[in-house]
């Protein structure tokens, strides 16, 4: 699995969440809500450290993006990647396989 983080996304979430460096974002699987490839799931989000080694990250102006080896159920066979919806005004996930 790999994340990857549209400019306009980066700049929602320092924006939005007044991330400094050192910060991290953490994506999980969460119930309720509909994702492009999970019925009755959706992505949740959260200012957090990871725990243990993430099975993917990625650094963009210091804060890390991430999501745990225990969120494999959700994220197996997929990349992520987090965009922004200017019309909710909000991040959006799109899942790409990973090949």
């Amino acid at each position: 699995m790999k994340i990857e983080v549209t400019d306009k996304a980066v700049n929602w979430f320092e924006d939005e969440l007044a991330l400094d460096k050192g910060d991290a974002i953490q994506f999980f699987g969460k119930t309720y809500g509909n994702t492009e490839v999970h019925e009755g799931f959706s992505v949740g989000m959260r200012v957090d450290q990871p725990d243990k080694e993430p099975m993917a990250q990625k650094e963009v102006n210091g804060i890390t993006y991430y999501a745990e080896i225990e969120d494999d159920w959700f994220f197996s066979g997929y990349n992520l990647e987090v965009d922004f919806d200017p019309e909710r005004e909000e991040p959006i996930y799109h899942f790409h396989e990973d090949k």
